[in-house]
């Protein structure tokens, strides 16, 4: 019999780590935990593996266990169907749980852009298209369709470079924020570098300016990097100017040109954590990560600070709570699969191939 969510949703949050820690035990080695790094600390405590999103999934599809329980977002899950062996069953605790900045490209959009594109150019021959990992497996799949690839905020560099190995231009997609900050450390100026705005006919852009664009950036980006603004730092450093300042590449271009570090969240963390004692930050990124390493460093004197003086998390990560992480436990327990994420087999067939060119590359 199916356990439903609603017998959980009185639980407090203790009641349901003891039946987590029990689950978990029950299940043994059959079972696998991810906790993403934005995760909520009531349930990040679980996980088996923590790390980023394609960290993840290439733990889990390395490991023994039958079922994957990813605390992430939607398209984490997805990713580790896609890369996972086919006895493997992955599971996402609440299905509300997206992505703000995945959402703001679907299939629908992009094959839409490419048709406009190759009203102006050879899109096929001219364009690699890029898709941030960030996405939903149908962009991966179109990515893999057309030649493309994927990246993520640590290989963005040299994704970008085999692309262009590829053809002349890259269409970017869905954050353009991370596509810039790549692209203009690259040597790429900003006037060549165009945002595509999937509300307007041709992206709002003349043919000049896709013609002279060497990446298309796509109008998307994360809301929770969204909120650190470049007046943030310098009211800090006004403050403590000895400061180091690390940002993720999600964020804006403004931001990233104050900060002395950029890079992902595992940049981040092993950046700080190799840092000398008695240091300063001031970092741009999740909260929940932020305050987990300000725990983790404080003892060696280092001060680890969130940008932002409003608080600022992945709210849809915040969904994967500990009583949606008990109820799918149990449910496994009860031998009932709930909440399974599978990618049709031949959009995986096609994501994977993206994803494969991609981890060739890096």
């Amino acid at each position: 019999m199916t356990l439903a969510i609603q017998d959980y949703a009185l639980l407090d949050d203790a009641q349901c780590d003891a039946r987590i820690t029990a689950a978990k035990a029950s299940l043994g080695k059959r079972c696998v935990i991810l906790g993403h790094h934005y995760q909520r600390d009531e349930v990040f405590k679980h996980a088996d593996f923590t790390g980023d999103s394609l960290k993840l999934s290439r733990n889990a599809a390395n490991a023994d266990a039958e079922f994957i329980v990813f605390c992430g977002v939607h398209f984490m899950a997805e990713v580790a169907d896609v890369l996972s062996r086919p006895e493997q069953r992955v599971i996402l605790p609440d299905l509300a749980a997206g992505c703000s900045m995945a959402d703001m490209a679907n299939l629908h959009k992009v094959q839409q852009c490419w048709t406009e594109l190759s009203q102006i150019i050879d899109a096929d021959t001219d364009v690699t298209p890029v898709t941030y990992i960030n996405s939903a497996a149908d962009l991966k799949a179109f990515c893999g369709a057309h030649q493309g690839i994927v990246c993520t905020s640590s290989n963005a560099q040299k994704i970008l470079a085999w692309s262009f190995a590829q053809r002349e231009k890259v269409l970017f997609f869905p954050d353009q924020h991370l596509g810039r900050n790549t692209g203009f450390r690259m040597g790429i100026p900003l006037e060549q570098m165009v945002v595509w705005d999937f509300t307007q006919p041709f992206g709002g852009l003349t043919a000049k300016q896709i013609h002279n664009a060497k990446i298309i950036l796509w109008q998307g980006h994360c809301s929770v990097h969204q909120a650190f603004k470049a007046e943030h730092i310098d009211a800090f450093l006004t403050r403590f100017p000895e400061t180091q300042v690390i940002a993720h590449p999600e964020a804006s271009f403004e931001v990233c040109e104050k900060a002395q570090f950029i890079g992902s969240t595992e940049y981040i963390l092993s950046t700080i954590r190799a840092a000398e004692a008695n240091t300063r930050w001031l970092v741009a990124t999740e909260l929940n990560l932020v305050n987990r390493l300000h725990e983790e460093c404080k003892h060696e004197g280092k001060n680890v600070h969130f940008m932002s003086p409003y608080l600022s998390m992945c709210s849809t990560m915040f969904r994967t709570d500990p009583q949606h992480l008990a109820w799918v436990l149990e449910n496994l327990v009860e031998g009932q699969v709930i909440n399974q994420i599978i990618v049709p087999s031949n959009e995986a067939l096609l994501a994977k191939l993206a994803l494969n060119r991609m981890l060739d590359v890096s």
